[in-house]
């Protein structure tokens, strides 16, 4: 049916780009149509992303990627999330509040190593030609739109406090004014020399290089505790997927350390239930996904990062049935959705989610979702200066809390709430989905799967269609498009609802690409809650 002030579909024969920014989609896109491959698009689109979203991702960041390979036939994943530096203070630090922003909340960049993985082992361009689109538009400037300046003016006024970050945040990303307008056009000279450079000499110019050295000359001005091997530990890493089946197909997610398992358990949970049968958007199809999610979150962080043994186990038929039985009970389920919480101390989390993932497919068959982050908006708040690099604080998200039984080590894997994903069916891919959303991630890609898959609504609608952020105790954060009654029903239910706007990015900025196995089209999907685009090949 014909929906009026709705985004069309997108569909395409030779490949499709779904990505936040219509200038990093637009990028991908020419990779593909120029003879690239969705290796290769993904390094265009990501890079580009660095520009037109300082504030999400970049290459002084991290992440991870799920990717069909279709000369392998078959999915793996390539995580460049990297360990935890060796002289982390962790006894010094009693609560993530204190890495919030600074030198000790760096992690090292793994983005620009998982670029480069992706294109040197399946991409067929060299990377000057990948890198260009994302140097022009640094080079030129682009005027920002809506998402751009609700981001720099929603943290302009904190980052001004910090004294010793502030100045050069604000030369780069606000020509020294403090504060950006509607029509304000964004240059980066500096980012791109270095991207410029980067696709002359290639990775090692980071990674034990001029430039890794500038990196850890700033941060240790700033009482930083990185050094060179950490740079040189921040590997790219391929690893087998961990999946589960869901109605008649497979969903594949990279293994812990990745905390992306909640999703899958989420899913593996919601098969016992009928869902098709429920109405749509009704309080028993919300409720019965709101309990799963929070009873998964609660498996996810009493268990820290599962060793294989364990984690068949959390996804094994006898455990996933006792949580079926609990979301059938019809009681309450209260606990926390984040990070390990004393009990009866829960903690509201700051609305840090910010993050960027983009899916893409090319005409060979290749499959990539891929999600990459700084953190916090802005990351570290640390731009080096004449670099035009701004730094991450992945380590904001490692438990330091010295009661809980999954705090991090000096030199540990970190684990990370992202689920990239890749479904397939009779081992052939059919979808791309993934989210940012710091542990929404993990709660949001479930509800849009429901949609798409249990009441069969094309990707874009599912995209669109309402959802719910949790939080500790019984906290959720609902769309208002869901309707009034509904909210009611379920706080009648345990969930404490807190009703919010029609459209908010608390829920995500989910971005897709579905492959239809008899036709072979490719279907992007967008999300409007953010500035995403889909643009084919």
């Amino acid at each position: 049916m014909l929906q009026h002030g709705k985004r069309p579909t997108i569909a395409s024969r030779h490949g499709m780009v779904a990505a936040a920014h219509p200038l990093a989609a637009a990028a991908g896109a020419r990779i593909l149509s120029n003879g690239g491959n969705a290796f290769d698009a993904a390094v265009a689109t990501a890079a580009a992303l660095n520009v037109v979203e300082p504030y999400m991702s970049g290459l002084a960041g991290r992440g991870v990627a799920t990717c069909y390979i279709a000369s392998e036939k078959r999915v793996r994943t390539l995580d460049f999330v990297g360990p935890i530096s060796k002289n982390f203070p962790i006894d010094k630090l009693s609560n993530r509040s204190q890495l919030q922003r600074g030198a000790l909340a760096v992690g090292a960049p793994g983005n620009l190593a998982g670029w480069c993985e992706l294109n040197s082992t399946h991409g067929k361009k060299k990377l000057p030609e990948l890198f260009a689109p994302a140097i022009a538009i640094a080079r030129d400037g682009f005027q920002l739109i809506e998402f751009n300046i609700e981001e720099i003016q929603g943290v302009a006024g904190e980052l001004a406090g910090h004294k010793a970050l502030h100045p050069e945040w604000s030369r780069v990303y606000t020509a020294g004014a403090g504060n950006v307008q509607p029509g304000f056009v964004l240059k980066q000279p500096d980012l791109a020399r270095t991207l410029e450079a980067l696709a002359s000499e290639g990775p090692g110019l980071l990674y034990g290089g001029a430039l890794g050295k500038k990196i850890l000359d700033r941060l240790t001005e700033l009482g930083g505790c990185m050094v060179m091997d950490d740079l040189l530990a921040a590997k790219a890493t391929w690893r087998d997927p961990v999946s589960v089946t869901y109605r008649g197909r497979t969903v594949h997610v990279p293994p812990p350390p990745c905390e992306g398992f909640q999703f899958l358990l989420t899913l593996r949970i919601l098969e016992g239930f009928d869902l098709a049968k429920m109405k749509r958007n009704s309080t028993e199809h919300v409720d019965t996904v709101l309990r799963a999610v929070r009873l998964a979150a609660g498996v996810r962080i009493a268990t820290g990062v599962p060793a294989p043994q364990k984690l068949a186990e959390i996804l094994s038929d006898a455990h996933v049935e006792t949580l079926r039985a609990r979301v059938r009970d019809g009681k309450p389920v209260i606990g926390p959705t984040e990070q390990w919480t004393p009990p009866q101390e829960p903690v509201s989390p700051t609305d840090e989610s910010h993050t960027t993932s983009f899916s893409i497919a090319d005409n060979e068959g290749n499959l990539i979702c891929l999600t990459q982050s700084l953190g916090s908006v802005f990351g570290s708040g640390i731009v080096v200066p004449g670099t035009g690099l701004c730094l991450n604080n992945f380590l904001y998200w490692a438990d330091v809390n010295p009661k809980s039984p999954n705090r991090v080590k000096p030199g540990d894997q970190l684990p990370m709430c992202m689920a990239p994903s890749i479904s397939t069916k009779d081992g052939n891919p059919i979808l791309a989905l993934g989210t940012p959303g710091s542990y929404g991630i993990l709660q949001t890609q479930p509800q849009a799967m429901v949609q798409h898959v249990d009441f069969g609504l094309p990707l874009q609608q599912a995209i669109e269609a309402p959802r719910g952020r949790l939080t500790d105790g019984a906290e959720v954060y609902l769309e208002s498009r869901l309707p009034p009654e509904v909210h009611a029903d379920l706080r009648k239910l345990g969930h404490n609802i807190t009703t919010g706007p029609e459209w908010t990015m608390k829920v995500g900025g989910m971005q897709g690409v579905a492959v239809d196995p008899e036709t072979g089209i490719f279907t992007g999907g967008c999300d409007p809650r953010r500035d995403g685009y889909c643009v084919p090949a």
